[in-house]
């Protein structure tokens, strides 16, 4: 049992300094964002994240572009739909692309 609540609190404190790095490997990049190898596999493939191969076959990501790329499609919140809602009744203009 202790052991266990070891191995959980290391796994965190590499999760930590995972976030210090500006370059990930592909299994650095699968655990700073919770993406199974196979998924993360399936993007690459179809170049559907953002990463680098300098020789060829070796995958790298830019900590910078998988945090922009995280961040992709927001999802506003009911709040947010509501006083957009209410700005158009008022203003009758929508905001296209706001997330207030």
């Amino acid at each position: 049992m202790e052991n266990n609540l070891i191995e959980k609190r290391l796994e965190h404190i590499e999760k930590l300094l995972l976030g210090q790095k500006d370059v990930f490997t592909f299994e650095e990049c699968c655990l700073y964002t919770g993406i199974s190898r196979t998924y993360m596999y399936k993007l690459t493939c179809t170049n559907r994240i953002p990463h680098f191969k300098p020789h060829g076959k070796i995958i790298y990501f830019s900590k910078a572009e998988i945090d922009s790329w995280l961040m992709k499609n927001p999802v506003k919140t009911a709040e947010a739909i509501q006083q957009e809602a209410a700005n158009y009744l008022v203003t009758g203009q929508h905001k296209r692309g706001s997330i207030s």
